[in-house]
């Protein structure tokens, strides 16, 4: 073929592959250019909130994972001393009555739930007088400071004048000291927490069961279902997702129990050994005694801990959780 037979045929109108191969291309450049864009606009939207992550939230772990393994001086500065604060930690009987006490609050804060339960089974029952009242009667410790919540306790709680032994010596009963006994302090603070904390769970609760359609119960009652069975047949399956939740926030905010011990224990107290938190021995050494390297080791265990049981949950939720 000559040269101005190629050039000819260069010039030559394109054929219908040529033509759809055009359109299937401009078609994906501008795919690419709107999908560009949305990705740009939720980079955008997305920063501020990712920028407070990384923050307020990432950095600060990252920092004290750092401060893990290092040793702190009486006047600041900090050297590295390796692993040492994680062999200290293992030989610590403080750090390990603390997880005990820590453990303990989980427990006793998941027994909260089935309270929280029954109160949003009994006040999501539509056309009883007075429910609005009660809701935000038991909703009201959630949203009141816990050291408010905390010094009104601790005066009910007094032995010698507090409102819980006056009515109990009514009886003829003599109460003892709640927060000061070693045998008491534990459930007594536990007992605060839990009080605190109900009506949240019951709202989440509540929102669960009404969340459920009617025609399933209406169904259950034709087949001849009780309400007995209709709660353990009906209710707990399709509740349990509100359950699982809750669960979750639990054992993590029980975790975290602080502020309660530091204002109605205090730092005197002779059953502070047996109440005291995970996160109570994080302050003392942090801020009181200055061991900083030494808390910094103590917080990222508790994070290890409280990662670990979250995950665990997760897994067991494939065994009891039914999403609709």
């Amino acid at each position: 073929m000559t040269v101005a037979g190629a050039r000819a045929q260069s010039l030559a109108p394109a054929g219908p592959d040529r033509l759809a191969l055009d359109s299937r291309l401009r078609q994906r450049r501008r795919r690419w250019k709107r999908r560009g864009k949305e990705t740009a606009w939720a980079a955008f939207f997305l920063a501020p909130t990712a920028l407070g992550l990384g923050v307020f939230y990432l950095w600060p772990v990252v920092q004290t994972f750092y401060y893990s393994f290092t040793t702190w001086g009486p006047f600041g500065g900090h050297t590295f001393s390796g692993l040492a604060n994680y062999r200290a930690l293992l030989h610590d009987p403080d750090l390990r009555s603390a997880f005990v006490n820590t453990l303990w609050y989980c427990l006793l804060g998941l027994a909260g739930i089935p309270i929280a339960l029954v109160l949003a089974a009994v006040l999501a029952r539509p056309g009883r007088r007075g429910v609005g009242v009660y809701r935000a009667l038991l909703f009201l410790p959630v949203v009141t400071m816990p050291v408010a919540v905390a010094i009104v306790w601790r005066w009910l709680y007094a032995g010698d004048y507090g409102l819980i032994n006056t009515l109990l010596g009514k009886i003829g009963i003599h109460g003892p000291y709640w927060i000061s006994d070693q045998s008491t302090a534990l459930i007594a603070v536990a007992v605060v927490g839990l009080w605190s904390g109900v009506g949240y769970t019951m709202v989440i609760l509540m929102a669960g069961l009404e969340s459920i359609p009617r025609q399933y119960y209406e169904a259950a009652q034709i087949d001849g279902a009780g309400p007995v069975r209709q709660f353990f047949a009906l209710t707990l399956p399709l509740l349990s997702p509100s359950l699982f939740f809750v669960t979750v926030l639990s054992v993590i905010g029980t975790l975290q129990t602080f502020d309660l011990v530091y204002v109605l224990i205090g730092q005197t107290n002779p059953a502070l050994p047996q109440t005291r938190s995970v996160v109570y021995l994080f302050y003392q050494d942090a801020f009181v005694n200055n061991n900083r390297g030494y808390a910094a080791a103590i917080a990222f265990v508790l994070l290890l801990v409280t990662v670990a049981l979250t995950g665990f949950q997760f897994r067991l939720q494939k065994r009891w959780v039914h999403y609709a």
